[in-house]
């Protein structure tokens, strides 16, 4: 494909998809937080067995918000890929929750947004690149294995990353013009005759 492209738009410069790395971000964000539902869920599992050998009823312990650190750690999903301007008044009570068990999820959540905050408000690809050194760096900082993961996945992608500042262009387009190709496509419980499928195509869209 990178050939394909190379050849057909010699002048054309790749770019990186924001998004795209902006979910690797979010999703090692929620990684961190897997893991600290599995291990509630042990320590969870390791009090039952305690209370049953003792003869008494295990209670877990109930948060401010009404939530157990299981459940806690379960209704916390969708709050860690929003930006806290865009909490409810119960996110943020979760979140606070959250981020005083769990200081390095917070962290973790800090850094996600960080890099969210570096895509929307940077204008100019000289100081995007400082600002993602800057964040590099923090990432380094924190110890966060997810993280540096993704920081070295930026590293080695800067170039293309970097090319996004030049206009700021995104594939949103063609993700939603693929969108209704698979649309048409369903419609017809597949192709078979793939010459009248791109005629169709083109005779739609063009």
């Amino acid at each position: 494909m990178e050939r394909i492209a190379r050849h057909c738009f010699p002048k054309a410069r790749r770019v990186s998809d924001r998004f795209h790395v902006q979910q690797l971000a979010g999703e090692a964000v929620q990684e961190l937080r897997i893991d600290y539902r599995w291990q509630t869920i042990e320590q969870e599992n390791k009090e039952m067995e305690l209370a049953k050998d003792i003869g008494r009823e295990h209670v877990p312990e109930v948060l401010a918000n009404g939530d157990t650190l299981k459940q806690l750690l379960a209704r916390s999903r969708y709050l860690l890929f929003k930006d806290q301007t865009r909490w409810t008044p119960s996110q943020h009570h979760r979140a606070e929750i959250l981020f005083r068990h769990y200081p390095v999820l917070q962290k973790a959540y800090d850094l996600s947004r960080k890099l969210s905050h570096i895509f929307s408000t940077t204008r100019h690809k000289g100081v995007a690149f400082t600002r993602l050194a800057h964040w590099y760096n923090e990432v380094e900082a924190s110890g966060l294995k997810s993280f540096n993961t993704l920081a070295r996945t930026i590293q080695n992608h800067y170039a293309t990353i970097l090319n996004y500042f030049d206009n700021r262009a995104t594939n949103a387009s063609a993700e939603a013009f693929n969108a209704k190709i698979k649309a048409l496509r369903s419609q017809f419980r597949g192709v078979r005759n793939i010459p009248f499928f791109m005629f169709r195509l083109a005779m739609i869209y063009a």
